[in-house]
């Protein structure tokens, strides 16, 4: 992938780092999704078709606005439950 266009590269590593700092509050723990996520990014480190690799960035940016969504889901329920006691 070195060989390819810098900008797929660096978008790469960005959104890398980007779901890195989202598996900080991760329910299984950093250390399961840093090993999960070195693991599918290490998977595909042999793709070096530019289409290839920007359908595994959408890809990426997918698990990403779903980790989210899971993070705000999480959020909602606690302070739904410490304001609202029948639940």
């Amino acid at each position: 992938m070195t060989s390819g266009n810098p900008t797929l590269r660096h978008r790469v590593i960005r959104i890398y780092k980007e779901l890195l700092y989202l598996g900080r509050d991760y329910p299984q723990g950093y250390n399961y999704f840093r090993n999960r996520l070195h693991t599918a990014f290490a998977s595909q480190r042999h793709v070096t078709d530019q289409a290839k690799v920007a359908d595994g960035i959408r890809r990426a940016e997918f698990v990403k606005k779903e980790i989210e969504a899971l993070y705000y889901l999480k959020r909602y329920r606690s302070l739904r439950g410490r304001y609202d006691p029948f639940i």
